[in-house]
């Protein structure tokens, strides 16, 4: 996570957010949304950077130059509280920011009362099932057409002691 910060999403980041799907592999892509994305649509667009009563989104970005490295979104969910889906650039995985954002996010949802969340995976997506299964040891997994729909426990009391609890402009 060294050199970036997580921040909610702005209806400004609409040129960077198209510049950092537009920059995805096509297997990244994939892993997020999938299926590749060529021209990432105006509607994509605005629903990655939605927020509202029942949706928020998150970016991490530079702190050098601003440039989106990754995206978090979490929705009201029909199998859990809250749904979530995150991408982070090739370049930037396995530097944390993907459980990063994915705690900042559950923070702002158990925040607003959530107690489950839910995520469909890839059954391919090796790397996020690790993190799936360390994370919530106790997760219903449930495959179907080679993805997995995942459903756990948020755990509020671990989430704000690992963001030092007390509230920050991310939990507002």
């Amino acid at each position: 996570m060294r050199g970036t910060q997580i921040r909610p999403a702005r209806a400004d980041d609409e040129e960077r957010i198209r510049c950092f799907l537009a920059g995805l592999s096509l297997h990244t892509q994939t892993l997020r949304f999938f299926t590749g994305i060529s021209t990432p649509a105006a509607g994509l667009v605005r629903t990655l950077l939605a927020t509202d009563e029942r949706r928020d989104a998150l970016v991490a970005t530079t702190v050098a130059s601003g440039e989106i490295v990754g995206h978090a979104m979490s929705f009201q969910g029909d199998c859990a509280d809250v749904e979530i889906a995150v991408v982070v650039a090739d370049r930037w995985q396995g530097q944390g920011i993907g459980p990063q954002l994915v705690d900042t996010l559950l923070l702002r949802a158990s925040v607003r009362g959530a107690r489950t969340v839910g995520m469909d995976v890839l059954g391919e997506n090796r790397r996020v099932l690790r993190l799936i299964r360390r994370l919530w040891p106790d997760a219903r997994m449930k495959v179907s057409s080679g993805s997995v729909e995942v459903t756990a426990m948020i755990d509020p009391a671990g989430l704000f002691a690992e963001q030092r609890s007390g509230g920050t402009p991310l939990t507002a």
